[in-house]
């Protein structure tokens, strides 16, 4: 069974780079169908998509956090890795990665991890 972890500092500072690793167990990251996604949710609000990685190495990002955003892989490691930058302290969020098939997009999760962007 597929377990995801998040990791990353927990503390960033306003107009520095954001950046998070999941490491994935218990399957590839290069498993046909794949994707592999970085959502987040700020305090009191609601989940919000950021971007996935595709079992093929290509990228989709949401069109209003694309311009900061980028996900990348290592697949000999079974990571993948979120970067945002220029963050403000609207970027506070708890950060989750998560996996699914095409039609199951979010069927497993990380635990979270919460990243606050404050000096």
């Amino acid at each position: 069974q597929v377990q995801l972890q998040e990791s990353g500092p927990g503390l960033v500072k306003p107009s520095q780079t954001l950046s998070l690793t999941c490491t994935v167990s218990g399957g590839s990251i290069t498993t046909n169908y794949y994707y592999w996604s970085w959502i987040r949710q700020p305090p009191g609000k609601g989940l919000e998509w950021m971007g996935a990685i595709v079992y093929s190495g290509s990228t989709y990002y949401s069109p209003s956090l694309k311009s900061r955003t980028s996900i990348s892989r290592d697949t000999s490691k079974n990571q993948f890795t979120l970067q945002l930058s220029s963050v403000t302290p609207e970027d506070t969020a708890v950060y989750y990665c998560a996996t699914g098939p095409g039609d199951q997009l979010f069927k497993v999760w990380g635990q979270g991890t919460l990243v606050t962007v404050s000096s």
